[in-house]
């Protein structure tokens, strides 16, 4: 079994303001003040302030002079624009991670059973979870650690949880979607790029 992920005392802040804003503690448009977090939390003002930078680089908060950090008036094609993106990545990535994957499919498969578990008891915030661990191991997998930085760069675990809470985007039926692309990787389909690529495209948010 794998070690768990230890993270960084800057990765829990990032994550409890990431969760302030998608359950709507900061509301678009709202004032987050470093300050507050930071006594709130009884950390130093330093891991709050990168926190909010991340966020900032991520495009789910704005600063300006004189008026402080806020919460981005994010609309559905905000959501949307960062899926033809990723599927860019996940294509490449799937190309170069298929002699690899051919050969263990373990990893994907393990969060294959774990989204099965959330399908069946309708665990929205598990569904997420695995959804994104199940992509990660098949970046990862490429081998290219630029691409997979690349694409942690991104946040894809904040945009797919904002796009499903925000935006009811919401697939049916997760496990069967992914055991899917795990059947392309088993039988060596040369498509697969293309299929992983058709995947992610069609996890997109249809809002407004």
């Amino acid at each position: 079994m794998a070690p768990p992920i230890v993270r960084s005392l800057r990765e829990q802040i990032r994550e409890f303001i990431v969760d302030g804003i998608v359950s709507g503690r900061w509301k678009p448009g709202e004032r987050i003040v470093e300050r507050g977090i930071a006594t709130e939390l009884e950390v130093s003002q330093t891991p709050v302030r990168e926190a909010l930078r991340e966020l900032e680089v991520m495009r789910l908060i704005e600063s300006a002079p004189n008026k402080g950090v806020r919460v981005r008036r994010l609309t559905a094609a905000d959501l949307e624009e960062i899926y033809p993106v990723r599927a860019g990545l996940e294509q490449i990535a799937a190309e170069l991670a298929a002699p690899r994957l051919r050969q263990d499919l373990s990893a994907l498969e393990a969060e294959v059973a774990l989204l099965q578990k959330a399908d069946a008891e309708g665990d929205a915030g598990a569904q997420v979870r695995h959804t994104v661990a199940f992509h990660r191991e098949l970046v990862r997998a490429s081998g290219n650690s630029v691409l997979l930085h690349t694409w942690e760069s991104l946040g894809i675990e904040v945009w797919t949880a904002l796009s499903i809470r925000w935006l009811g985007t919401r697939q049916r039926l997760y496990a069967e979607e992914h055991q899917a692309v795990v059947e392309a990787f088993r039988r060596d389909d040369p498509r697969v790029g293309e299929l992983v690529k058709e995947h992610v495209l069609g996890c997109a948010p249809q809002g407004g």
